[in-house]
């Protein structure tokens, strides 16, 4: 039996998301696999029309970045901020926003950090590697927040199963 598709009325819970974190963890990330990961985003991206911008970052260097039809100057404003909540949390920018929502509070009200810097919106998904820990981000900006998150989290998926069980398995 599969699972049935969320809707923006069925987000993920807080601990989905924590376990995707927990899942999605690479062996090792490099430049070419970034670009791997990269292109995998972009076909994606073009099987379904989506007009979104793909960014990955590690160690504070851009390694990849697309622009596709329809995405705009802004999808790179939203890539730079949801990155920072990444970089600063260590988590999906999804989950910090699901966590403050679980708490019955906004990421913009009870962060106190500056909404034009930081955006826990969905879309940026922290690059961890095992037995290191978070060292970039891959963030895609275009589409409502949750679809973002989506696609982002279904590319990891594909890119890791690619590259077989991960050494610990």
């Amino acid at each position: 039996m599969t699972t049935p598709k969320r809707t923006p009325e069925r987000a993920p819970s807080v601990e989905e998301l924590e376990a995707q974190e927990r899942r999605l963890v690479l062996r090792r990330f490099t430049h070419d696999d970034a670009w791997a990961l990269g292109c995998l985003l972009v076909e994606m991206a073009r099987e379904r029309r989506a007009p979104v911008a793909i960014d990955i970052h590690r160690a504070g260097q851009q390694l990849f970045h697309a622009a596709l039809p329809g995405s705009a100057p802004d999808n790179d404003a939203w890539i730079a901020r949801k990155r920072r909540v990444v970089e600063r949390y260590g988590s999906a920018s999804y989950l910090v926003g699901a966590r403050h929502r679980a708490k019955g509070t906004t990421f913009e009200a009870s962060s106190r950090l500056d909404p034009d810097t930081y955006a826990a919106h969905g879309g940026s998904f922290p690059l961890t590697v095992e037995g290191v820990g978070v060292i970039g981000a891959v963030t895609v900006s275009g589409l409502p927040q949750l679809q973002d998150h989506e696609l982002v989290v279904e590319a990891l998926e594909r890119f890791l199963a690619d590259r077989g069980p991960a050494a610990s398995d």
